[in-house]
């Protein structure tokens, strides 16, 4: 169904997420993507969440760019932070995955290693009614898809950026 899958496969939209537990019924909607830098680091990036959506910024901060640069700060997570302005920090694992909750949606974004990279998974589950569900599934899977590229771009260019830094000291 349109909206529900990008770039995920069957068995990850098969496998079990934090969040299914937090939000056992409703609508599911699956995003992956692949990138080439370690999970310690895309890790790292999605605990930047907590201060910017890394989607549209002309739609989500009034124009105001998300941060290109990571705050090793950020890293420092607690049940309860608010992530994006309107989530809550529901669990995390250590460089495995972060879940959040607000309302009737929980969301966990997964880490886990791909060869010398990163698979970066992420579920959406919507609670309510059907109808509403398709419609923010539909929303979520154009701001979620720039989001996952972000977070892809901004990881690989400082993975890559990190051994020209070492050469040059």
């Amino acid at each position: 169904m349109i909206g529900l899958v990008w770039g995920a496969t069957e068995a990850e939209c098969a496998d079990p997420l934090p969040c299914d537990a937090l939000q056992p019924v409703g609508l599911q909607a699956d995003r992956a993507i692949s990138i080439d830098a370690p999970y310690g680091l895309v890790y790292a990036w999605l605990c930047q969440l907590r201060v910017a959506p890394y989607s549209y910024d002309l739609l989500d901060r009034w124009g105001r760019p998300s941060p290109r640069h990571r705050d090793p700060k950020l890293a420092e997570l607690e049940v309860g932070q608010r992530f994006m302005g309107q989530f809550d920090l529901a669990s995390f694992a250590l460089s495995q995955h972060i879940t959040l909750v607000t309302g009737k949606i929980a969301v966990t974004y997964a880490v886990r290693p791909e060869g010398a990279g990163t698979r970066l998974v992420a579920r959406v589950r919507m609670g309510g009614p059907w109808i509403v569900g398709r419609l923010l599934a539909v929303g979520d899977l154009v701001m979620m898809r720039k989001q996952l590229l972000n977070l892809k771009e901004l990881a690989e260019i400082e993975d890559h950026a990190e051994p020209r830094a070492r050469l040059r000291q």
